[in-house]
């Protein structure tokens, strides 16, 4: 019966929700949504809507019931098929009952109404060929002035979701829109719609929404907005969970329409109460509305900047993670300074390393914007390389080492002055941070930055001799056993320098660079070997080529190389012939490429000819011609024993002639008679009838006559 039927087909939907396959039971859920009871008509539809495909053939026998129920006057089953029809009709069968949905927009049941207007907006996504936009819009823009505020809130997904895609055809809904939520704020509508003593707290929301669609970026519709959006979110504030969703909605639409001042401090001081609450869903909620605010207007969140530092000491991670971001949001030329110091102190302290790679990044772009001077920009980023290590980026370091070089002034004056105190001043941090911490704690970044700087100007320090310098870094190359290829050569080239400044090479710095000069790495082993070189063969050359000061300086080349001139010439008076220019360059040939140009280096097209087969007496002039005419070329002597194909001459046997196949024309091999050749256990012997051979005289080879064989005992 339909009872049991009902019940096997909750039991089969549930099979579905396990994953299993119910198809089985598919047909008995379209027969049981044309029962009479409303109930059993509910529970076909219902498993129906849930299990059966888009593409699924029994959704069209379902047609045909749908549109009976639709037409029908019974409210619940006229409800039944308009909630069957938004989740089983598809685009191909909205023509099909479209028809009757749009006079069940009429239907003086508010039930009915409004899921008339949600079934509309579900046709109008499938196909909106049938269900036009402007159609959509007009229908919606009555059913907003519905008598029933149940179905004027059903309209405001629709107007909702539609201006989002264009938000033009609803600006002229702006005054409406307010007018409404002004009744709602007032109390006009009936209490079943309060939520906890506050009016119809979703219909607010979604209200306030679509007002921020349509005033985003328009001054004249956002002008009508302020004050209500003010009134809404100051009565809105009770103290419980959905006023507190009431005024983070207004404090986002506050921030996408056009500004108002006066709604902007509005909106930071309401959301400024929620970082001070002891829940925490209300301090994120209040992270969130305020990093808004911050994105586009600063400096209406300054005067929260200490409630939100507070929040990093709260153990959510969650929470963290977004007051870090809000801090970076809220930096600016005059907080610099403050928000750098708490996030080194945090990223200090945390060990999440996804957390300290993006973090890390952060702290580098805010010093890089908005540094106050290049002597704090210095000090913060060697700090961050201390403490961040290798998740610095390179560049990062680059552009320290350029600023330091650089310097900001164009050498003249006052700029220059200042430039050599920075490059001091980078110095002594250096060479005390060097000085102080144990190399191997020491990041690959921050070493190879300190050993640049130090081999470029060492000789500014007042606190530290060039000597001790000197020496800490040769310690530090000596000690760093799991250095990089790239610090070594930094570290190495840093002692050269150093070298090159003093005047004198200590014995420890001699060590380093011997010992580096049998380096693996042939870069650096270059690099030493060249510096012994010269140190040993020209140490008045030193200070030339390893410069004070001149890594920003442009070297000039001349292509001509004019030092070569005394060279040359005096090659040409000891009689060097002078250098020719070629005149044709074969590779410049085959690069311009001759293939179909006719040129001799191009790509022959023409095929071969066709082999013609050889005549009969073509392998016996081939062979006769070996020994006569190639051979005698050469010179060379064979090794007697044998006949190497000559014709006879000089003594030699003459070779006997290949006979010829009478069938096929071709030459045949023929052995000598006397040879019967056995191969056994004693090696390659001669048979028993064989004859024994004579012995063979020296071929002609060559033209020249070997020595005779001895003969053969």
């Amino acid at each position: 019966n339909k009872k049991r039927a009902k019940e096997f087909l909750v039991r089969l939907l549930y099979v579905e929700m396990l994953g299993h396959d119910g198809s089985f039971g598919y047909i008995k859920a379209v027969e049981l949504a044309a029962s009479q009871s409303i109930v059993h008509k509910k529970t076909g539809y219902l498993v129906c809507g849930a299990c059966l495909a888009p593409e699924h053939e029994f959704r069209f026998m379902l047609v045909n019931q749908m549109q009976r129920d639709l037409s029908s006057s019974n409210v619940l089953e006229s409800g039944a098929a308009l909630v069957a029809a938004t989740n089983l009709i598809t685009s191909d069968m909205v023509p099909a009952v479209q028809g009757e949905v749009v006079k069940l927009l009429d239907h003086t049941s508010e039930t009915i109404r409004k899921k008339a207007v949600i079934a509309m907006h579900r046709f109008h996504q499938l196909a909106p060929e049938s269900v036009t936009k402007s159609d959509l819009a007009s229908r919606l823009r009555r059913i907003l002035c519905d008598r029933d505020p149940g179905v004027m809130g059903s309209s405001l997904n629709a107007i909702e979701a539609m201006a989002v895609v264009d938000p033009m055809p609803y600006k002229d809904l702006v005054p409406s829109l307010v007018s409404i939520l002004k009744q709602i704020c007032e109390h006009r509508l009936p209490s079943d719609y309060d939520y906890h003593r506050v009016p119809a707290p979703w219909m607010q929301m979604k209200i306030v929404r679509i007002l921020a669609v349509l005033g985003k970026n328009d001054a004249a519709a956002s002008s009508g907005m302020y004050e209500i959006l003010a009134d809404c979110m100051r009565k809105a504030d009770v103290g419980i969970n959905v006023g507190y969703a009431i005024v983070y909605e207004c404090v986002r639409t506050a921030t996408a329409i056009y500004p108002d001042p006066a709604l902007l401090e509005a909106a930071a001081e309401a959301i400024s109460r929620f970082i001070g609450s002891r829940s925490q869903n209300l301090k994120y909620l209040g992270l969130t509305g305020l990093a808004g605010i911050v994105e586009g207007h600063p400096q209406y969140a300054a005067q929260h900047q200490m409630a939100v530092i507070e929040c990093l000491e709260d153990r959510d991670e969650t929470l963290q993670r977004k007051t870090l971001d809000l801090l970076y949001r809220m930096t600016n030329p005059v907080n610099v300074e403050f928000i750098t110091e708490k996030l080194l102190h945090f990223l200090r302290g945390t060990t999440d390393t996804y957390l300290r790679r993006s973090l890390t990044a952060r702290i580098c772009r805010i010093a890089e914007r908005y540094a106050p001077t290049n002597a704090w920009y210095i000090k913060t980023v060697t700090e961050l390389f201390e403490i961040g290590g290798d998740m610095v980026s390179p560049d990062v370091a680059q552009n320290l080492m350029s600023l330091i070089a650089e310097g900001t002034g164009e050498g003249d004056g006052g700029d220059e002055e200042a430039d050599m105190l920075l490059r001091q001043n980078a110095v002594e941090v250096y060479a005390r941070l060097l000085h102080q911490r144990p190399r191997s704690r020491l990041p690959r970044v921050l070493l190879e930055t300190m050993a640049w700087v130090l081999g470029e100007y060492a000789y500014l320090s007042a606190d530290y001799a060039l000597d001790d310098i000197l020496a800490e870094l040769c310690d530090a190359v000596n000690t760093g056993k799991k250095l990089e290829t790239s610090t070594r050569r930094f570290l190495a080239t840093a002692v050269m320098k150093l070298v090159a400044q003093a005047g004198t090479c200590p014995p420890h710095a001699a060590q380093v660079i011997d010992e580096c000069s049998r380096s693996k790495d042939p870069e650096l082993q270059r690099r030493c070997l060249e510096f012994q070189a010269l140190l040993t063969s020209a140490p008045h050359l030193l200070g030339e080529v390893l410069p004070v000061d001149a890594s920003c300086e442009d070297v000039d080349v001349d292509p001509d190389l004019p030092f070569l001139d005394n060279y040359v010439a005096q090659a040409l008076a000891e009689g060097a012939r002078e250098y020719e220019r070629p005149e044709d360059d074969d590779d410049d040939d085959y690069d311009a490429g001759d293939i179909g140009g006719g040129g001799g280096g191009g790509f022959k097209m023409t095929p071969y000819e066709k082999p013609t087969a050889p005549g009969a007496g073509a392998f016996n002039r081939n062979m006769g011609g070996v020994g006569s005419g190639a051979a005698s070329a050469s010179g060379i002597t064979p090794p007697p024993g044998g006949d190497y194909g000559g014709s006879g001459a000089m003594g030699g046997a003459a070779a006997p002639a290949p006979t010829v196949d009478p069938n096929t024309g071709e030459p045949q091999l023929v052995l000598r008679g006397n040879v019967a050749n056995v191969w056994g256990k004693g090696g390659l012997n001669t048979g028993a009838g064989a004859v024994p051979a004579a012995p063979a005289p020296a071929p002609a080879y060559g033209g020249f006559s070997a020595p005779a064989a001895a003969a053969p005992a």
